[in-house]
């Protein structure tokens, strides 16, 4: 179906930006737009779901998670201390 629409100004330069940047035709962005929409729920108007995978990592023998904080504290000591006297 033909129709006039009057957008404005920004989703217009929206959907334009949209149409070159994934070099599609407007008509079809602005279909594509109007189908998300108007039925959010359907499949493929979600983006994917993003999944963490963990990492097990562990600490080097003699390292103490409780005192990382001061080891923290030591090394931005010895940072300031070179950086004073240069």
């Amino acid at each position: 179906m033909r129709t006039t629409l009057t957008l404005d100004d920004d989703v217009a330069d929206f959907l334009k930006e949209q149409s070159q940047l994934h070099n599609k035709p407007f008509k079809q962005v602005v279909n594509e737009v109007l189908r998300r929409g108007m039925a959010p729920g359907l499949k493929g108007s979600e983006s994917p779901r993003f999944r963490i995978v963990p990492n097990r990592s562990r600490l080097f023998p003699g390292v103490d998670p409780r005192r990382l904080n001061q080891f923290n504290d030591q090394l931005e000591a010895e940072d300031f201390a070179r950086e004073s006297s240069q």
